[in-house]
C-alpha cells in the first residue's frame, strides 16, 4: 500500500472513531431532550460517513478511470470541466446531507432539532448556503491546477482542510477542527474525481511548501468572490444562515 493510501486509512479510521464518539457523547448526556438531539447528531454524522465517505468514495475509486476516459472526451475546456465536475459532486453531497436533515423525525427528534444543513430545502441549501460559496473555491483550485502539479490526493486533503475551514468560520468555533478527518473526505470527495480525470499537460512540480500553502491559498485567493456573494445574500437579500420552523 502506498504512503497516501496508508493516510487515507488513518482519516477513515479517525473519521469513523469520532462518529463513534458522538454516540458515546449522548449516551452520557443526562438532559433526555439534549440526549435524543446529541443521537440523532451522531446519527446523521455515521450515515453521512457511510454513505458519501464510505460507499460515495468506494464507488469514485471503482470507477474512476472509467469516468476519467469519458471526461476526458467532453469536449469542453479542462478547467471549465473541472469546476462543473466538481459543482454536481457538491450538489450530490448535499442531496445527502438535506435527505438526512428531513429524516430527523427518523432519528428520533423534529425537524431542525438536530441537522447538517443549514434548511431542509434542497435548491435553497445549494443556491443561498453551500454549492454557491464552493464554486468560488473551485474556480480558485481550477486556476491553481493549471500551474503546478498537485496529486489528487493532495487536491483531497487541501480541500478537506478548506471546507473544514470554513465549518468552523460558520460554527465560530476552533473546535470543529477535531472534525478534519470527516470533513476531509466531505468536502474533499468533490475534487478528488475531478482532480484525477485532469488531461496531461507540462506543469511546474509542486513542492512541500506549495502543498502547505495549498490550502490558504484557495481560502485566500476565493476571498473577492466570495465577499460579494456573502454580502448579496446576507445583506442585500437578507437570507437567514439557518431556517428551521420554531420550536416551543
Amino acid at each position: 500500500m502506498t504512503a497516501q493510501g496508508r493516510i487515507a486509512l488513518a482519516l477513515l479510521a479517525a473519521a469513523t472513531l469520532l462518529c463513534g464518539l458522538f454516540f458515546l457523547v449522548g449516551y452520557n448526556e443526562a438532559n433526555p431532550v439534549e440526549r435524543s438531539r446529541a443521537y440523532a447528531i451522531a446519527g446523521m454524522a455515521a450515515a453521512l460517513l457511510l454513505i458519501w465517505v464510505w460507499l460515495g468514495g468506494a464507488l469514485m475509486f471503482a470507477l474512476r478511470h472509467r469516468v476519467r476516459a469519458l471526461v476526458l472526451k467532453v469536449p469542453l475546456d479542462w478547467r471549465l470541466k473541472f469546476i462543473l465536475f466538481a459543482t454536481l459532486l457538491a450538489c450530490t453531497e448535499e442531496g445527502v446531507t438535506v435527505s438526512l436533515t428531513n429524516l430527523a423525525p427518523w432519528f428520533g427528534v423534529p425537524l431542525g432539532v438536530a441537522f447538517v444543513t443549514a434548511s431542509a430545502n434542497y435548491l435553497d441549501v445549494i443556491v443561498f448556503h453551500s454549492v454557491v460559496m464552493f464554486i468560488p473555491f473551485f474556480i480558485t483550485l481550477a486556476l491553481v491546477l493549471q500551474r503546478w502539479d498537485f496529486s489528487p490526493f493532495a487536491v483531497l486533503v487541501a480541500f478537506g482542510l478548506v471546507g473544514t475551514t470554513a465549518e468552523a468560520i460558520f460554527a465560530a468555533s476552533p473546535v470543529t477542527f477535531v472534525m478534519f478527518p470527516l470533513w476531509c473526505f466531505v468536502y474533499g470527495l468533490m475534487v478528488w474525481l475531478p482532480a484525477f480525470c485532469l488531461p496531461p499537460r507540462p506543469l511546474r512540480r509542486a513542492g512541500a511548501v506549495l502543498h502547505l500553502l495549498l490550502p490558504p491559498a484557495i481560502l485566500i485567493l476565493s476571498l473577492p468572490m466570495i465577499v460579494p456573494l456573502v454580502w448579496l445574500i446576507s445583506v442585500r437579500l437578507g437570507h437567514p444562515s439557518i431556517h428551521f420552523p420554531p420550536f416551543p
